[in-house]
């Protein structure tokens, strides 16, 4: 059976599905901005404070990530021709040089990748899901599979934590806040949702800055926040309790569909 990237036994089925992992969504987007290139290449091409592209943005994205995580191979190719394509037409300007960009540049291509990634893995293992260091190597190398899937070759992403880390260290001096850009944490006070999910908007701010505190504490500081070791215990600590009041939630109601499933064939496995 075609079980696309990952498959049953892989770690990321079952790192994927728990739904503290939204905020290590909003993580991945916040380290996201910290790449003045990646971020103005959004900027530039979306209309980021116009409600309705907003949402349907973050809409899309979302099926993205459900797609490549549980997709067959033939919905995942799909998914990543499209992103692929749209990334090769469009372009943005970097006002520090004057010159003009694709927005599959690959070095922001693979800032982004690692973005998530760590992002992933750091909120699943300070919520307190069980993983060895050896599951978490193994974690970043599965996802040199989804790599692919934007264009990129799997042997120039990191394929251990480690590697990961030091990515993240060598990328840190070329790393800032592009000015011009909404900053994230205010724009959650007035988060651009659709009538529907109205309900919703108190929680944004909350969540957006739970996302903010899981940062490293030097991301922290580029968005002109608040960094402090302080800061950092009380990200961990409201993650392991929202964990622990989300495991009290009966699985086929906790989980996604496309989650059970892969429980289940995790568990066949």
């Amino acid at each position: 059976m075609d079980h696309g990237l990952f498959g049953p036994g892989s770690v990321t089925w079952r790192v994927m599905g728990e739904p503290i992992l939204l905020v290590g969504g909003f993580r991945a987007l916040l380290m996201q901005g910290l790449h003045p290139r990646a971020m103005r290449g959004v900027a530039q091409n979306s209309a980021l404070m116009d409600p309705a592209e907003a949402w349907s943005r973050f809409t899309r994205t979302t099926e993205f990530v459900r797609v490549r995580t549980y997709g067959t191979s033939a919905e995942v190719e799909r998914a990543g021709a499209r992103v692929r394509k749209i990334h090769s037409r469009l372009t943005a300007l970097d006002p520090d040089t004057g010159e003009r960009f694709r927005l599959d540049d690959p070095e922001a291509l693979r800032w982004v990748h690692v973005g998530e990634v760590d992002s992933y893995l750091s909120v699943a293992r300070r919520a307190g899901v069980s993983l060895t260091d050896a599951e978490a190597d193994r974690f970043v190398a599965e996802w040199r599979r989804a790599a692919e899937v934007v264009g990129l070759k799997p042997e120039d992403v990191p394929g251990s934590v480690a590697e990961m880390r030091d990515y993240i260290d060598a990328r840190r001096p070329g790393l800032y806040f592009a000015p011009e850009v909404p900053h994230p944490l205010r724009q959650s006070l007035n988060a651009p949702l659709p009538p529907r999910l109205l309900p919703l908007k108190p929680v944004m701010p909350a969540l957006t800055l739970l996302a903010f505190a899981t940062l490293p504490r030097w991301a922290r500081r580029l968005y002109g926040l608040p960094a402090t070791p302080l800061g950092d215990l009380w990200a961990t600590a409201t993650l392991r309790t929202l964990q622990a009041g989300i495991g009290l939630v009966p699985a086929p109601v906790r989980y996604a569909p496309d989650a059970r499933r892969a429980r289940r064939l995790n568990a066949a496995a």
